[in-house]
């Protein structure tokens, strides 16, 4: 048995918010700029330069890509060999606190969602955990802004839909979020499971790099599809107008019950943030 101390968790949890918030995964990065390049329309190709720029200016300034720094996700994957000493939980909270608070973060989370009072710290954030084999503790941050998150949508399909209504509800939720979400996106799908594993699968393929397909072939060309049809929207850089309206799709997928057939769209702006570590 390991033991992995919670001041240990704190540090690196503080750490990844701070880091995710400034700087893309270089995959997602790379994608940015490759869109800027292939976007044709006179008024999208100066936006997505100054979405190209403000990535690097936030890399020199050392200040966050976006001011909605986000509400703070928290994946963590538990070695069944992981001792863990002390309150995981709190070690989590406190990690985001100081994350947050000393990298001069936005605090974005109200205590109660009815009665709004701010927490002052960006906590408590939100955990998901799961055991996995093995002696090791992967933890993943993603800051989710709400201008993207309020734009997801999840449905109850029944078995009898098709292939494309399902690729159809993917593209209408992005022309109907119009420029809200800050485009070009990327969206997490989530197909199968139930009422909340679908939402869970369509968050964590928002944390699955841009490059990785899913591995079963057939689902990786309905990610090709879904990007295909999304950018058929013309929606484009900020929603006005363009080529590219969607920089990746990434789908996960889950057994599910024979009369049910739930689809999950997450979507994630230009800037979708997550930073990983292993300890």
């Amino acid at each position: 048995m390991r033991e992995i101390s919670v001041k240990k968790i704190t540090q690196a949890i503080a750490e990844l918010c701070v880091q995710a918030n400034r700087e893309l995964p270089a995959s997602l990065e790379k994608r940015i700029g490759q869109a800027a390049e292939k976007e044709t329309k006179p008024i999208a190709k100066p936006i997505m330069a100054d979405l190209c720029r403000n990535l690097q200016a936030a890399r020199n300034m050392e200040i966050p890509i976006c001011q909605d720094t986000g509400m703070a996700v928290v994946f963590a994957q538990i070695g069944q060999e992981v001792h863990i000493s002390g309150n995981f939980r709190e070690a989590v909270d406190e990690g985001v606190r100081q994350g947050y608070t000393k990298g001069l973060l936005r605090c974005s989370v109200v205590a109660d969602p009815l009665r709004r009072e701010n927490t002052g710290d960006n906590t408590p954030a939100i955990l998901h955990t799961s055991l996995v084999p093995g002696d090791k503790l992967t933890i993943t941050v993603a800051p989710k802004g709400f201008g993207s998150e309020n734009m997801s949508r999840l449905k109850m399909f029944t078995p009898a839909a098709t292939e494309q209504a399902i690729v159809e509800f993917v593209a209408n939720t992005v022309k109907e979020a119009g420029g809200n979400p800050c485009p070009p996106v990327v969206l997490g799908v989530g197909i199968g499971g139930d009422f909340e594993l679908c939402a869970l699968l369509a968050k964590q393929a928002l944390c699955r790099d841009v490059d990785q397909r899913n591995p079963n072939p057939y689902y990786a060309g309905l990610e090709a599809k879904m990007l295909e049809a999304v950018n058929a929207t013309g929606i484009g850089p900020q929603g006005f107008g363009g080529d590219i309206s969607c920089l990746a799709v990434n789908i996960e997928a889950y057994a599910t019950h024979i009369a049910g057939l739930p689809v999950a769209v997450n979507v994630g702006c230009h800037v979708t943030r997550h930073c990983t570590v292993t300890l």
